[in-house]
């Protein structure tokens, strides 16, 4: 359970809502309540294998969050999701009854196959690639300042190999790269793909920096390059431990590279959002969530 303070709740609280729900736990230290109801809190969330986030706030010397949460009693919980409060509790609750609270408003992580499989409005076929990129073509056609619709199309464009035209559909929004972060993040995938194009034998490439980085763990010149024919060639999780490796070594390298070009690939590769029931949070995507968490853990280490 990490400690929350007004110094660290954007970084540990507000940043981490916006993709998973955080539970905040507002306490005072040797109150009987609190000491019963925060064992069953961290039991729950270690079982929930990283539905939610469980932090606590200690109402008493952070005065100022108490406020701003209306805080009248002591112990009071509340749900966050993408930065704002989806629901809470007061007072000590059973295990039984904190499942239940939960359960209410996390869906089951599913597997992406099965995200994808699952109805959203008026979706075309994700069996026809045709009808999908028509609908997210004339999405940006209609309205060429919706971002959402022209990185949506952009991506699917360059998951199709259709380099060229991706570039074409991102050229009216190329300026845009340097303060919209999924338009970044689209730049960087296609800086990889330039890269790529410039190696005929990328398998030989690859090879040759493994001798490389073989030889020097911190060559992070070589992993940052192998890293960039690893997404070019779509291997995610591939591209995503080798920025993992630089970053448990050197966090800061290059101006901050490798984590930068870390969260573009999760804006890649995390599914579009799914429709679910009124008062719940949509499923997270396994492999998002788990290389979130583990960029969190290498960061704050």
């Amino acid at each position: 359970m990490m400690n929350v303070t007004a110094d660290n709740f954007n970084a540990e609280m507000l940043d981490v809502s916006m993709h998973t729900p955080v539970l905040i736990d507002f306490w005072v230290p040797g109150y009987e309540a609190c000491e019963e109801l925060d064992p069953l809190l961290e039991k729950m969330e270690t079982k929930s294998a990283g539905r939610f986030k469980l932090v606590k706030i200690d109402a008493e010397q952070e005065q100022e969050l108490s406020k701003a949460f209306g805080i009248r009693s002591i112990p009071t919980c509340v749900l966050m999701y993408q930065g704002k409060p989806v629901d809470g509790f007061t007072g000590t609750l059973s295990e039984s009854e904190i499942k239940a609270f939960l359960d209410k408003h996390l869906p089951e992580e599913v597997l992406e196959a099965e995200v994808t499989s699952v109805e959203v409005g008026d979706a075309p076929d994700a069996n026809d690639p045709a009808v999908i990129e028509e609908t997210l073509h004339q999405a940006v056609l209609q309205n060429p300042d919706d971002e959402d619709a022209r990185f949506a199309y952009i991506k699917h464009l360059l998951l199709a190999g259709r380099d060229d035209d991706g570039k074409v559909a991102f050229a009216p929004v190329i300026a845009k790269a340097a303060f919209v972060r999924r338009f970044d993040s689209l730049q960087r995938w296609m800086n990889a793909i330039d890269f790529a194009a410039d190696r005929a034998d990328q398998t030989g490439a690859v090879a040759e920096l493994d001798a490389k980085i073989a030889l020097n763990k911190r060559d992070f010149d070589s992993r940052f390059a192998k890293t960039q024919l690893l997404m070019a060639a779509q291997n995610w999780v591939g591209a995503m431990d080798e920025l993992l490796d630089i970053l448990m070594r050197d966090k800061a390298w290059a101006d901050d590279l490798a984590r930068k070009t870390f969260i573009a690939i999760l804006d890649i590769i995390e599914p579009p959002p799914v429709k679910v029931a009124d008062g719940q949070i949509p499923p997270v995507d396994p492999t998002v969530a788990t290389y979130r968490r583990r960029l969190s853990s290498v960061i704050l280490s």
